[in-house]
């Protein structure tokens, strides 16, 4: 039978291929390091924990929930941004929470993307920023990722060639999977664009929280104005070590949210009020938590870059987020991202993610995830050494060194 349309609008999903061959090299008995998915390793923080199972206990809240979220979040997550970065939201009409950012997303294209509707979208990035579109019927018209002057001139051409206009841009700092941070001078430039040529921003800000250095990300929303045209989304996933909840949210524009909210009226419920309550709980704390996941990432992050690049991997070091965007080795690069991913997992025991999984213009990358502890990680890299130093010998067994892309 022929594939459903929207099914058959969609690329091969390449992240399986390296999971499937993690899965029979684990059920051989191979002791995997899998630095692929971002999936968080670390235990969400016991208060959290606490609270949920205090709330659980009452049946009144094991009722259908309200899909926008309850009210005491949604004053949480205004008071949030209030205090992070100075952004003043009405909690009745400019958040509405998620089940996830990702969430969040797909349902956003499917409020405001008609038949055809054009979408500015980075390359590489995160899978759901292209393929919400994409199943709502959006074209993607592909932009750069830098925030920097090279992230305006493909922009003005897209404006002008595009037919129908483009209807949003979609932004992802501190990116997944690159780590490029943006400056609000960056954010500034991005909404004055928008706003001349009438286009909504969407932001992804589902890692502000995780940096390394004295300067945190901003949010597009402290640029003046940008209230007009924009909607942000986080996500509690990283920051609280809270992937498995699916907490999220999306904040700005009333418009905007109001169609978002509309949309989602039709589809849940919303999450789970324990959930939802434990979440308030965490977002009103003061900080530690964050401050603790934080320094974890960044501890990881450093054993990464020094133990791999020892070992002959050389690692940019990220400034933000659990990932670093590490270009494929020369001697390696002609196998492209998938066929360089398959052959870690089959000869050094690391999976990680092959960089043609965010786009095209990721094929000469991998990213790593910090979802190991640093022993783990180090292992990684004597695993990583004794391959590279015997590949000439070994790689014959896997692909031929002559192989085209």
């Amino acid at each position: 039978m022929e594939e459903f349309h929207k099914v058959r609008r969609l690329p091969p999903y390449v992240f399986e291929q390296v999971n499937r061959l993690k899965a029979s090299a684990r059920a051989g008995g191979a002791d995997i390091i899998d630095l692929g998915m971002g999936n968080p390793d670390l235990p969400t923080p016991k208060a959290i924990v606490d609270k949920l199972c205090e709330v659980v206990q009452d049946p009144r809240t094991h009722r259908y929930s309200s899909s926008k979220g309850i009210p005491g979040l949604r004053r949480a997550q205004a008071a949030y941004y209030a205090r992070r970065f100075g952004v003043k939201l009405n909690p009745d009409t400019q958040v509405v929470a998620t089940l996830g950012s990702k969430e969040g997303f797909a349902n956003m294209a499917q409020a405001i993307t008609a038949p055809g509707d054009v979408i500015l979208c980075p390359n590489p990035t995160y899978p759901i920023h292209a393929f919400g579109f994409l199943m709502a019927g959006g074209v993607i018209r592909s932009m750069s990722v830098e925030p920097d002057d090279s992230f305006f001139p493909p922009l003005e051409r897209a404006v002008r060639h595009s037919i129908p206009k483009p209807l949003a841009l979609i932004l992802n700092y501190p990116s997944n999977p690159t780590a490029y941070v943006a400056t609000l001078d960056f954010y500034k430039e991005v909404i004055a664009f928008a706003k001349k040529h009438d286009i909504i921003v969407l932001s992804d800000l589902a890692y502000s929280e995780i940096y390394f250095n004295d300067a945190p990300p901003p949010s597009v929303l402290e640029v003046p104005g940008a209230m007009d045209v924009t909607v942000e989304f986080t996500s509690m996933s990283k920051t609280f070590s809270m992937p498995g909840w699916r907490m999220g949210f999306a904040v700005g524009n009333e418009r905007l949210i109001a169609a978002l909210t509309r949309v989602k009226s039709y589809l849940d419920y919303g999450a789970f009020t324990p959930i939802q309550v434990a979440a308030t709980h965490a977002l009103n704390g003061d900080g530690s938590d964050i401050a603790e996941v934080r320094s974890i990432y960044k501890r990881r992050r450093d054993v990464l870059v020094d133990s791999f690049g020892k070992a002959g991997f050389e690692i940019p070091p990220p400034e933000a987020t659990m990932f670093a965007w590490a270009k494929i080795p020369e001697k390696f690069r002609h196998l492209g991202s998938l066929e360089f991913s398959k052959l870690l997992v089959e000869k050094a025991d690391i999976a990680v993610a092959p960089g043609i999984g965010f786009g095209e213009q990721g094929d000469d990358y991998v990213r790593i995830a910090l979802v190991e502890n640093e022993h783990r990680i180090r292992q990684a890299a004597r695993n990583l050494k004794r391959f590279l130093s015997t590949a000439d010998e070994t790689m014959h067994n896997v692909i031929s060194l002559n192989a085209h892309r």
